[in-house]
């Protein structure tokens, strides 16, 4: 029987898979060209103290960005600034080892624990709250149905992927013209939101299309996370709204400040824009434990929250609306404690599922799907030059916002910092997550990640103690922590901001 994996490796994978032309054929799902154990070859080459450590020296930015097309190139092009970026890989690796004492940690805290394809197991696969169920025969090729492997491909590869870009127009008054080495959670969390635009204006069984033009609310997504204060969803936007959590172009920031932040510019989004002309056009509830004052336990889902939120993005006219689910939390000390696993998987299996914003300590990833221990998630460490999209251009080439090399992580090695992503297009809808959450939080044997009330529970007196006012007036969590992207011992302390 051959395997997803084998059946990748076998399958045509060239830098032009992604390229839009109108006659190119659905994107195949390509592992590189590897064993299935590691992307890193080279490695093998040494002894066993040394292999999982100098496996981090391949950098995979560029090499990515060539099978992404991204900057158009011929092969042998390609080929030098491979052998080019690993050299400076090694250079800078050896010279960031030799400065934190920790090859260990760096190579686990960084891209070392990934893998690319997928074994040959014929489980299923949850992708956003859609099964694909892998039989036998179909993972020998024999069938091909949109259900299985070949619908598992064309919906994974239809994912908006959002990474590091380099050459845009400085951030405020920085000089920051990249993203690259701290910009990962900004856009990981960009990648979430896009699938909530993306299942609210075109539904979830929308697939990029092969032939153009394009859909025009496709493009105008696209054009609202474009790298420039023009596109509302831009990281200058969201750095500018997430002032209040200390987010600064060059540090890395958690999920729990993320949220907030995205709380924040949607409302300013709101209050500068007519009701009809949203660009986020949902409202934004962050389920977060500190709505009672309390740190630890289980954050509450409150019902009449919900609304109240509904109803105000409405501005008083609906007594529902769209409404996107956030929820952070932290879930260990490091990695996710094994009670919780179970629960993790099942929110994937939710309709109304938009994925995990986390993913590794210290690199975000996005989260969009799982098969039996693994995560499947979007990278965003590939760094490619800035594209700017015209919302009108629907002959726009939009193959750098989209990725066919399926990574994956273990579920137990996931970072315990973490916020879980849900989108609900009515009251019916929400009210089916709510039944869906609840159960699920009853067979959690104690240990939920969330749990769903009528309204809050008032008995406890409401406390903030870690809020301050600054100078401005304006409400900040002390917190709520920023890591430099030098400290690579810093992410000990990641859930330290964390507020459940």
């Amino acid at each position: 029987m051959k395997g997803f994996f084998e059946r990748a490796v076998a399958s045509k994978c060239s830098s032009k898979s992604l390229t839009d032309t109108s006659n190119s054929s659905p994107p195949s799902v390509c592992s590189d060209p590897v064993s299935g154990d590691s992307k890193f070859p080279k490695a093998s080459l040494w002894s066993s103290f040394f292999a999982s450590a100098l496996s981090i020296f391949e950098t995979h930015s560029e090499p990515s960005a060539c099978e992404n097309k991204a900057v158009h190139s011929d092969s042998s092009v390609c080929e030098t600034k491979a052998v080019h970026t690993r050299h400076n890989g090694w250079t800078a690796a050896v010279r960031k080892a030799v400065a934190t004492g920790s090859m260990r940690r760096l190579h686990e805290r960084v891209l070392g624990s990934s893998r690319t394809g997928i074994s040959s197991s014929t489980s299923d696969i949850w992708l956003l709250g859609v099964c694909y169920r892998i039989s036998q025969d179909e993972s020998s090729g024999d069938t091909d149905t949109s259900n299985g492997l070949a619908g598992f491909e064309q919906d994974f590869s239809s994912r908006i992927l959002m990474t590091y870009r380099k050459g845009f127009d400085a951030i405020g008054d920085t000089k920051y013209t990249s993203d690259v080495n701290w910009g990962c959670m900004l856009r990981s969390s960009q990648m979430l939101a896009a699938q909530a635009l993306l299942f609210h204006r075109l539904g979830r069984s929308w697939r990029k299309p092969q032939q153009k033009p394009l859909d025009r609310e496709y493009i105008e997504i696209l054009h609202s996370f474009g790298d420039s204060e023009a596109s509302p969803f831009s990281i200058h936007n969201l750095l500018q709204a997430g002032k209040a959590y200390d987010l600064a172009a060059g540090s890395w920031v958690g999920p729990y400040a993320m949220c907030r932040t995205w709380e924040t510019l949607a409302r300013i989004k709101r209050e500068a824009t007519d009701l009809e002309d949203q660009p986020l056009p949902m409202a934004v509830y962050i389920v977060s434990g500190d709505e009672d004052g309390e740190r630890g336990g289980a954050p509450v889902l409150c019902i009449d929250d919900a609304s109240r939120h509904c109803f105000e993005f409405s501005r008083g006219q609906a007594d529902w609306t769209p409404i996107l689910l956030l929820v952070p939390l932290v879930l260990g000390p490091e990695k996710v404690n094994p009670r919780y696993i179970p629960s993790l998987r099942a929110t994937f299996m939710f309709p109304q599922s938009l994925g995990i914003l986390g993913g590794k300590s210290g690199a975000s990833t996005y989260v969009v799907g799982v098969q039996d221990e693994k995560a499947l998630f979007l990278d965003p460490h590939d760094v490619q030059l800035v594209v700017n999209i015209n919302r009108d251009d629907l002959e726009a080439d939009t193959s750098s916002y989209h990725c066919n090399i399926i990574r994956h992580i273990s579920l137990d090695l996931i970072d315990s910092s973490l916020a879980i992503g849900f989108y609900c297009r009515d009251k019916d809808d929400f009210d089916d997550f709510c039944l869906r959450a609840s159960k699920l939080a009853d067979e959690s044997n104690g240990a939920p990640l969330f749990t769903v009330a009528q309204k809050h529970n008032l008995s406890k007196p409401v406390s903030h103690p870690e809020l301050l006012v600054d100078s401005d007036g304006i409400q900040k969590d002390d917190s709520f922590g920023v890591e430099p992207i030098n400290d690579a011992e810093g992410h000990a302390h990641d859930d330290e901001w964390q507020l459940l």
